[in-house]
């Protein structure tokens, strides 16, 4: 019970730090279509870019079972839909998992020398991806959506207990997050 009030009370941490790139995790696609959820984290992304809060921005996101296109790559058309210039995403298409989204970001960082990051998530999920960015070593800092499509009681709910679940156990890379 003590980690889903932690897990609710940091939700509502908020950064907007001058840093090198926003990080996007992925939040998933279906047949070339963004999730509700990835669109959200997405378009917060585009705003810190637009507001000269980051200079790039990498989205995060794989092959779903069945999928010609990766979840990132979707994004990646969909940003720059919303103005981003190309040469200013970056696309990691390996990860699954939120684990994994952040384990490449920082592989992708460590490679073109960047060196700091706001991490871009829902609200409740703000805590955990920060335990395993700090965990990989990024020097990042969170910046939640503002908007989220878990808007009713029963979603919101469901999603802590997930969180929760997830942020207790002792080794914060279950493959299974």
């Amino acid at each position: 019970m003590l980690n889903s009030v932690r897990i609710y009370n940091y939700s509502f941490e908020y950064n907007e730090h001058k840093s090198d790139v926003a990080i996007v995790l992925g939040a998933g696609t279906n047949n070339g279509k963004l999730s509700p959820v990835f669109k959200e984290r997405i378009n917060h992304s585009v705003l810190l870019y637009n507001k000269g809060i980051v200079e790039k921005i990498i989205l995060t996101g794989g092959f779903g079972k069945g999928q010609k296109q990766s979840d990132s790559k979707t994004a990646k058309y969909y940003a720059i839909e919303n103005g981003i210039p190309e040469n200013k995403i970056i696309v990691e298409e390996k990860s699954k998992y939120t684990t994994e989204n952040i384990e490449q970001s920082k592989q992708i960082m460590d490679s073109l020398g960047i060196k700091n990051a706001l991490l871009v998530s829902d609200p409740i999920h703000m805590k955990r991806a920060m335990k395993i960015a700090k965990y990989y070593g990024i020097d990042c800092n969170p910046s939640p959506t503002k908007t989220t499509m878990y808007k009713s009681t029963y979603p919101k709910t469901k999603q802590l207990l997930y969180e929760t679940f997830y942020f207790s156990l002792r080794e914060p890379l279950s493959i299974f997050s």
